[in-house]
């Protein structure tokens, strides 16, 4: 046996050294904090910096802006309308078939083709691209006015998400 390989007794555990109790043993009279100082008087605030301006007031509070006017709506592609196999759409059928979310503004993007179908849509809004694209197709587009006339929208889940 050597000294490197001596350990505790299995279940034993030492006390903890208990300090500024006098110098009857170690840790006494300063108790291990040194001598004079901040941080040997007392509690040095979290996140003090010496004076310094700390880091959280350093970084600008609030960053950027959010408008309380913004209408988000929810983009729907030429090439889903077609995969729906509808000839008839409107924000009823897209909440059925999983496409949007009941409480989402449903906007007409151009991407894809019709692939020669003609769809009647029933929609929030819509592009350009995407109702040349479907007028050209033989079909129809009616724009659905939005619930709320001007001012603040009523709050509907998360309206700042982006999608």
């Amino acid at each position: 046996m050597r000294v490197d390989e001596l350990s505790p007794a299995p279940g034993s555990s030492k006390p903890r050294r208990r300090v500024a109790r006098g110098i009857g043993g170690k840790g006494g009279k300063t108790a291990g904090r040194g001598t004079k100082g901040q941080r040997a008087r007392g509690t040095v605030a979290r996140g003090f910096e010496g004076g310094q301006m700390p880091l959280k007031q350093r970084v600008p509070k609030l960053k950027g802006f959010n408008n309380p006017f913004r209408v988000a709506y929810h983009g729907v592609n030429l090439d889903t309308l077609a995969e729906l196999g509808e000839s008839s759409i409107d924000p009823d059928v897209l909440v059925a078939r999983g496409v949007v979310r009941k409480s989402d503004f449903v906007k007409v993007l151009a991407r894809g083709d019709l692939g020669g179908t003609s769809l009647t849509l029933k929609v929030h809004a819509i592009s350009k691209a995407a109702e040349a694209a479907i007028t050209e197709a033989g079909g129809t587009v009616e724009l659905i006015p939005l619930p709320f006339r001007s001012g603040r929208r009523p709050v509907q889940g998360n309206q700042f998400a982006n999608r």
